[in-house]
């Protein structure tokens, strides 16, 4: 069994801002990271598809408030990014 992909290293190029927020968006993304992982056994942002991060956003994050919700979405928006994917439209630059 391989070592899940570290989403600290991944996002590292595309995070800005203050630590706090770098911070988050790295909690986050291991959040979606872990629920893709347990639902379809995908450990690595590169072999996920936009039908994962749409369940995700769905079922997953569906009783939280709608700023928890917000705040997912631009995690979910940053590792598009640096993907070079835009799942939901003209990604975020």
């Amino acid at each position: 069994m391989t070592k899940p992909l570290d989403m600290g290293v991944f996002l590292t190029g595309m995070l800005t801002g203050a630590h706090a927020t770098r911070e988050r968006h790295i909690s986050q993304a291991k959040t979606v990271q872990a629920a893709i992982f347990n639902r379809w056994r995908l450990d690595n942002p590169w072999t996920w598809q936009r039908k994962h991060v749409v369940w995700f956003l769905a079922h997953e994050i569906k009783d939280t408030a709608p700023a928890t919700r917000y705040y997912y979405q631009l995690t979910i928006n940053l590792i598009a990014l640096r993907m070079g994917k835009s799942w939901f439209g003209k990604p975020i630059a």
